[in-house]
């Protein structure tokens, strides 16, 4: 920083014990010792508080990369969702449409019905034989 050799420096303390005198000079060397000190304390703040705003920056920069990248992770697993789920829905659609029993025409629907119908409107033959015997065994029984 300064380009400051040794022969400098003795000329500048002959001249300070010349015009300081001796009595002074350690009290003025001691005092310069402690400004120096603070000079330095000071720079080394200023340096640090530089390297910790680089650092802040470059971490800054780090977390929107980051941020960007999971973003765009999330928007490809959700087009990939999207595209598995519609994939999935036809698939379970054209297997519905495939169990489902071929439509029914009206002439199929008026047999079915009238098969329904007809076995509840008359009774069958071994019913009321099933009925005589079950009202003819008590009596029988009892006698």
């Amino acid at each position: 920083m300064f380009d400051i050799g040794f022969s400098e420096i003795v000329v500048i303390a002959v001249v300070a014990l010349i015009v300081i005198g001796p009595e002074r000079l350690p009290k003025v060397a001691r005092t310069l010792g402690h400004l120096f000190g603070r000079m330095q304390r000071y720079v080394n703040d200023v340096k640090s508080d530089i390297s910790r705003e680089m650092d802040l920056d470059e971490l800054r920069k780090l977390q929107t990369t980051v941020q960007d990248a999971a973003q765009a992770i999330q928007h490809t697993v959700h087009k990939e969702i999207t595209a598995t789920e519609s994939e999935l829905n036809s698939i379970a659609s054209s297997a519905a449409e495939a169990v489902q029993p071929p439509a029914e025409t009206p002439a199929d629907t008026a047999a079915r019905a009238a098969a329904v119908t007809a076995p509840a409107s008359k009774p069958s033959a071994q019913a009321d034989l099933d009925l005589g015997s079950t009202a003819a065994e008590p009596a029988s029984k009892r006698a």
